[in-house]
C-alpha cells in the first residue's frame, strides 16, 4: 500500500490534468507486466504496440521508462497544466534542469553507485534527454497517435465528470468515488499497491490524473516540491478495444438509414460522437477535413440533436437525447434494400 496522509491546504487544492506523457509510461507498463497476453480491452492494441516496438527501432529508447523501478520522476514529468500535448511534455522533459535530475536521483540512488541506464543522464544530460525524448515520440506515433483521438474524447469526457463533481461536493466526495484502488479516508488516501510506502504532504497540490493506461499501474510522484500527483483508471479504455484506431462498424451507404436521413457525413458524425470529442479528434477519427466535420456539426447543433461544452482549452461535441436516439432507433439496423 502506498500511503499519503494530506493535510486540508493539500485536499482544498485538489486538481485534475492529463497527460499523454503518462499514458505512454502506464502503456509500456501494462506490455511489461503482461508479457503474454494482455487482458480486454488492451488485447489487441498490445499486439499492435509489441510489433511497433519489435520492428520500429526508434522506438528503442522508450524502454528505457520501464528499465529501473522506482524510477526518479524526471523521466515522465508531471503535467504543468490542465491538459497539456505531447509535444508539451516533451519540451518540458528535453528541458530538465541538470539541478532537478541531481535532487532527484539522489533520493533513489547513491552518487557512486548509479544503474549504467541512468548514469548517461548525469554525464551527458542533454543528449540523454533528447534520446529518451525522441524514442517516446517515436513510439507514441506508432503505438498511441492513431488511437488518441478516441482516447481523448474518453479522457475529455472524464474530466468534465470530476471536475464536475469536485465543483458540486468539493474532495473529499471526489477522492471517496475515484477508483476501487484508491481509498480515501481522510486524512489518507491509500493507493493498493504491492508495495509498502508512505508520504505526508504538507501545504502541497493534489494532482489527479486519470489514464486509460492505468491498469498498467497506479502512480504517485512526489518529487516535486508543490505537487503531489496521482494516477487513476479513467473510464473509457473501451476506445481500445473497439476495432481500431479508426474504424466502427457502418453498413453501405445503399442500406445505411441514418445516411437516408440525414446525409452520409451528418451520420458518420452522430455515431462517432456517441463518445464526447473535439472537432479535430472527430476529424482524426473518420478521416475528415477539419472544415467537414465543423460544418456537419453546425448543422447538428442547430437540429438540437448535438451539443457543445467547453472543457479547458477543449470543445467537446456529445449527443442530446433526440441524437443518441436517432443513432440507436434509426441508425443501428440497415434497411431492407429489396423492399
Amino acid at each position: 500500500m502506498i500511503r499519503i496522509e494530506l493535510d486540508e491546504p493539500t485536499l482544498s487544492r485538489t486538481r485534475i490534468a492529463t497527460s499523454p506523457l503518462w499514458e505512454v509510461l502506464t502503456s509500456l507498463l501494462l506490455l511489461h507486466r503482461h508479457a503474454g497476453e494482455a487482458p480486454w480491452p488492451y488485447t489487441a492494441w498490445a499486439r499492435h504496440a509489441r510489433r511497433v516496438l519489435d520492428e520500429v527501432p526508434a522506438t528503442a529508447p522508450a524502454r528505457l521508462l520501464t528499465a529501473g523501478l522506482p524510477a526518479p520522476d524526471f523521466l515522465s514529468p508531471i503535467p504543468t497544466s490542465a491538459a497539456p500535448t505531447l509535444a508539451d511534455q516533451l519540451a518540458e522533459l528535453r528541458a530538465t534542469p541538470a539541478e532537478v535530475i541531481a535532487e532527484q536521483i539522489r533520493h533513489y540512488y547513491h552518487p557512486d553507485d548509479l544503474p549504467e541506464w541512468l548514469r548517461p543522464f548525469v554525464t551527458d544530460r542533454r543528449a540523454a534527454l533528447d534520446r529518451l525524448a525522441d524514442g517516446i515520440e517515436a513510439y507514441w506515433d506508432a503505438a498511441i497517435a492513431p488511437w488518441w483521438p478516441a482516447m481523448q474524447a474518453a479522457l475529455d469526457e472524464e474530466v468534465l465528470h470530476r471536475a464536475r463533481a469536485l465543483a458540486a461536493y468539493g474532495p473529499d466526495a471526489l477522492l471517496a468515488d475515484l477508483h476501487e484502488r484508491v481509498r480515501w479516508e481522510k486524512p489518507v488516501l491509500t493507493l493498493v499497491k504491492p508495495s509498502e510506502q508512505e508520504f505526508t504532504a504538507v501545504d502541497q497540490r493534489l494532482l489527479l490524473i486519470p489514464l486509460v493506461f492505468a491498469q498498467g499501474a497506479l502512480i504517485c510522484a512526489t518529487d516535486h516540491p508543490e505537487i503531489i500527483a496521482v494516477s487513476y483508471q479513467a473510464r473509457g479504455a473501451v476506445v481500445l478495444a473497439e476495432g481500431g484506431p479508426t474504424s466502427t462498424a457502418r453498413t453501405t451507404a445503399a442500406t445505411d438509414r441514418l445516411a437516408m436521413l440525414v446525409g452520409r457525413g451528418r451520420a458518420q458524425v452522430l455515431r462517432a460522437l456517441t463518445r464526447p470529442a473535439t472537432t479535430a479528434g472527430l476529424a482524426a477519427a473518420l478521416g475528415l477535413a477539419p472544415s467537414t466535420v465543423s460544418e456537419q456539426l453546425s448543422a447538428l447543433l442547430a437540429a438540437g440533436v448535438v451539443h457543445r461544452r467547453r472543457v479547458g482549452r477543449r470543445v467537446l461535441y456529445g449527443l442530446e437525447p433526440a441524437g443518441l436516439a436517432l443513432v440507436q432507433l434509426v441508425g443501428d439496423e440497415p434497411a431492407d434494400a429489396s423492399a
